[in-house]
């Protein structure tokens, strides 16, 4: 059995963590860290694990975390900032770590301070760690012994214009990208915009142009590229609990037509257990993937413009947070990549 330990246990992508590996058959959570609810029953904090997840939250002292000489790998469900000393205590200790923060997806620690006005302390950390959107990066996944788990708009977006990018069918002058995205996607802890007299019933775009996601979003596209890409993204709020549906605006610079892209798209992921193409005019929606770990991509070619329009849908949560995080620890053990995430889509 995998031993693992959560810190963070008690955030939205904690208890999803939490929720996915209690029904994963090869792994046992040693703990459940908590600062806010140390010594309180889990299942007392979120009822849907009534008797399935009793265990007591501990608050793990990071000066001295002995219980990490007792797990074999480390997820870290921490606000950026935090996870750092975390990480370093984890990898210093030889056990497989997956940080679910920002702190360690942007590789170049000056940009990650400017937009996340954090100083970098684990420099050394941040050198060996791989970007975990397994798809794409699995063979490295393979062997590191730190993962990066991405942001949920990045997933959204990257595995939706990677074949074509890769493939260099594209303008990279020209990405544009308009997401949409469930409250949970702000956290557990209330905030003035999704108090529910103020969120419901309405949409609004936010972040416009300075959205933290956005150096993550372009160095995997730069890498994916070859050279430098920009995006111009925004993201909205909308009211509902959990999804993410993005639509990504591109050039059609080589006159491809939707046979092309469906060849395309084919031969890109048609191994991937995870990641649906819809063809024949149908197109993603979150309520399709929701309580999966699934991503939907879908397409369209407007000739009248000369645009191709790409859609894609996630869980926030799980494809978006930790269901990728498991699905990097499946692949950091050498495990079957599906199990503990074989859950459908719940509907409706």
């Amino acid at each position: 059995m995998i031993k693992a330990g959560i810190l963070g246990s008690t955030g939205y992508a904690g208890s999803e963590l939490t929720r996915l590996l209690m029904n994963h058959p090869k792994v046992k959570i040693e703990f459940l860290d908590s600062r806010s609810y140390e010594g309180d029953t889990y299942s007392n904090i979120y009822p849907n694990l009534k008797g399935l997840v009793d265990i007591k939250c501990s608050s793990i002292d990071l000066a001295n975390p002995v219980e990490l000489d007792n797990i074999d790998v480390l997820f870290c469900a921490l606000p950026h900032g935090l996870s750092q000393k975390a990480v370093q205590e984890g990898v210093k200790r030889g056990i497989k770590v997956i940080d679910l923060s920002a702190d360690f997806r942007i590789s170049n620690p000056s940009v990650y301070e400017d937009w996340y006005n954090v100083e970098h302390k684990a420099l050394h950390e941040l050198k060996t760690a791989v970007y975990g959107l397994t798809e794409i990066h699995r063979e490295n996944i393979k062997t590191t012994q730190l993962v990066a788990n991405p942001g949920c708009y990045p997933t959204s977006i990257l595995l939706a214009v990677y074949p074509l990018l890769k493939e260099k069918l594209i303008l990279t002058e020209m990405i544009i990208a308009d997401s949409k995205s469930g409250v949970s996607g702000a956290g557990r802890n209330p905030i003035d915009a999704t108090i529910y007299a103020q969120c419901n019933e309405s949409v609004k775009a936010y972040s416009l142009g300075t959205h933290r996601h956005t150096p993550e979003i372009e160095q995997e596209l730069s890498l994916m590229a070859g050279g430098q890409v920009l995006i111009q993204f925004t993201p909205h709020l909308i009211p509902m609990t959990r999804g993410i549906l993005s639509t990504i605006y591109v050039m059609n610079s080589n006159n491809l037509k939707e046979k092309d892209l469906v060849e395309i798209y084919h031969n890109y992921y048609k191994n991937e257990n995870f990641i649906r193409v819809l063809t024949g005019g149908q197109l993603p929606q979150t309520k399709a993937v929701v309580g999966s770990n699934l991503c939907d991509i879908g397409f369209k070619v407007d000739e009248r413009t000369g645009k191709i329009i790409l859609v894609s849908a996630i869980d926030n949560l799980i494809k978006g947070a930790s269901g990728q995080a498991v699905q990097n620890m499946n692949v950091m053990f050498g495990i079957e990549e599906m199990i503990g995430l074989q859950q459908m889509p719940l509907w409706p």
